[in-house]
């Protein structure tokens, strides 16, 4: 069998809760010794009981009966010992992970392909959860260390018999070898049907495929779907891990063989004269226990209880290097600086192609640039790398004439206020929603909620989510005023340079307007990137930088690359045309989508 596994797993035990890994081996020792004590003490009680002035019965009968209430409890708290050392180790295993995925200071660690490995620790994807595996793992240790245990015991009765009951059962491990219960269970074609029926699944569960599912009549096609793929499953499962018939009838046979010359043997003697009675019973309660020692389920259960250890043990060291960054010692401008990049090449990690070869882009100090073009043409990725979550492959990029990535990461990063397209929703108050640092007071708070168009929110200590007391919710637009609040509190509180990703992306074309103008005014005089895809809003930046194939094909304030006739302007009319401006009764001003 594979020791290293079990290796890693009985150091990982140690290491999430010595006091509880000492606890847990403890009562494995001590539970695998009751049976072969109990066989011991069986013989002297039966030797006691024949002799003519029955010897001393009573200590033997006590300690009898104390052995075999100790066999009775001790599995019941081995069992628990074992659930809550497991439920330590899941906890140990998914704070090495997070704290390994946190502590770099980029992100293309987030990207490693085996990174998926240790998402799943302790969530039943691949196995057990691990408060069952290490239960698991214990009845299995526990079998076989009564077995080692008998077999130590049973030389002092009679060398030869456990020498070969050892030989015997020890057998099939090497017969059985390739034959292991969960042997290649992860084949390609369980994996598979695996991804399959889980995607059906998803479908039934996923609040984001509800509506699809039941506005185009699919919830029979989802079960039935599932059910299907779910009993392939359980066949590919089967086909994967039977056992080989000839490996099986070889152990069984020479198990078979072996035990009944052995107990032959055993019972000859006794026949013979040449064992007493007290000495054979507890030989024979010996010899049933060595059966212990044969192939079971340690190794299976060892290697799903390992599989979440292996992957940790194994993925912490890279994800480190991965999204490591060099920090400078630069002191970072206390001033409004302006950004250039000269010469910029970008690709993400294991991406074939490169987003930029060779960009350069000024962004004058105290201005605002916005960012337009096609889909994938690396608006976002700009983003990404003037926040320095990644560096640029070739090329610098300057702030102030100084190479960003000679200035201190932290120290940078304090200064940017920044809301991309996925901003984060925190399960925390309003308060720590708009001001995550903590850096602005109350009524700046209350003054950035009320120029992001969000003055009705007005509890800054309610929870945003709804499960916690008092908690509340926001739809798309409410959520997006947050984030533009937590903009402009950065800004309030000494941001040297914005970033805006798709800042109005779920707000209406009225409020975008508003937002856009008041978002501007705030941030007049501070260095600020625009990335939308809305050109009512771009037209509003001093100068605009049009992206195609990964360079800047065009640069201007909005009426100069309207006068050029290229790329902006086609892209500006194609949207303008389904657009249209109408009069309500009081005839104010509005903008409807044909």
């Amino acid at each position: 069998m594979n020791s290293r596994p079990m290796v890693q797993l009985f150091a990982a035990l140690r290491q999430a809760s010595p006091n509880r890994a000492v606890a847990w081996w403890s009562l494995l020792i001590i539970g695998a010794v009751l049976p072969s004590v109990f066989a011991v003490l069986t013989g002297q009680v039966i030797g006691r009981v024949s002799a003519p002035d029955g010897g001393r019965l009573v200590p033997a009968l006590v300690a009898l009966g104390v052995c075999f209430l100790l066999m009775q409890v001790l599995p019941h708290a081995e069992s628990v010992v074992s659930m809550s050392l497991g439920s330590r180790l899941a906890n140990w295993l998914n704070e090495r992970q997070m704290r390994a995925s946190v502590a770099p200071e980029g992100l293309g660690h987030l990207e490693h392909p085996d990174l998926a490995a240790i998402r799943d620790v302790d969530r039943s994807m691949s196995g057990p959860p691990l408060y069952l595996a290490i239960y698991f793992v214990r009845g299995s240790l526990h079998r076989f260390l009564v077995g080692v245990v008998s077999a130590a015991t049973l030389v002092v009765y009679s060398w030869w018999a456990a020498l070969a009951l050892v030989a015997i059962w020890s057998a099939t491990h090497w017969l059985l070898r390739e034959s292991s219960v969960w042997k290649d269970r992860n084949t390609a074609e369980v994996e598979l049907t695996r991804q399959h029926a889980n995607y059906a699944y998803e479908l039934a569960m996923e609040p984001e495929f509800a509506k699809e599912v039941r506005l185009f009549g699919l919830p029979d096609w989802v079960v039935e779907r599932f059910a299907r793929w779910r009993l392939e499953l359980y066949d590919a499962q089967y086909s994967a891990t039977r056992l080989r018939e000839r490996s099986v009838l070889g152990a069984a046979a020479l198990v078979i063989v072996g035990n009944m010359a052995v107990f032959g043997l055993m019972g000859f003697r006794y026949i013979a004269g040449d064992w007493p009675l007290p000495e054979l019973i507890s030989a024979v309660q010996l010899a049933v226990g060595v059966q212990w020692v044969a192939f079971g389920g340690l190794t299976w259960a060892a290697d799903d209880a390992a599989t979440a250890v292996r992957a940790v043990n194994q993925i912490e060291p890279l994800l480190g290097p991965a999204g490591h960054l060099a920090t400078g010692v630069s002191t970072v401008p206390d001033r409004q600086v302006e950004v250039e990049l000269r010469e910029v090449s970008f690709g993400y990690p294991r991406s074939e192609g490169s987003v930029y070869a060779g960009l350069n882009l000024r962004i004058p100090a105290g201005k605002s640039l916005a960012i337009v073009g096609a889909n994938g043409v690396g608006k976002t990725s700009l983003a990404k790398l003037l926040c320095r979550f990644y560096d640029p492959t070739g090329g610098r990029i300057l702030v102030g004439g100084t190479d960003l990535r000679d200035l201190d990461v932290a120290a940078w990063r304090a200064g940017i206020a920044a809301v991309f397209q996925d901003f984060a929703h925190f399960e925390r108050s309003l308060r720590d929603n708009v001001d995550p640092g903590r850096r602005c007071s109350d009524d700046e708070i209350r003054a950035s909620l009320r120029d992001a168009g969000a003055d009705h929110l007005i509890d800054l200590d309610t929870p945003m989510a709804k499960g916690y007391p008092g908690g509340t919710d926001l739809s798309g637009g409410q959520w997006q005023r947050v984030a533009l609040a937590r903009v402009l509190c950065g800004v309030r509180s000494g941001a040297r340079l914005v970033i805006l990703d798709e800042p109005t992306a779920n707000l209406d074309v009225a409020g975008e307007a508003t937002v856009f103008a008041r978002l501007l005014a705030e941030t007049k005089g501070t260095t600020t990137v625009l990335i939308s895809h809305r050109f009512s809003t771009v037209r509003l930046a001093d100068q605009i930088a049009v992206l195609v194939d990964g360079k800047v094909a065009e640069l201007g304030d909005h009426d100069q690359l309207m006068a050029a006739e290229g790329h902006y302007r086609r892209m500006f009319d194609l949207q303008a045309s389904r657009f249209t401006t109408e009069y309500d009764e009081d005839g104010a001003q509005y903008v409807v989508l044909e």
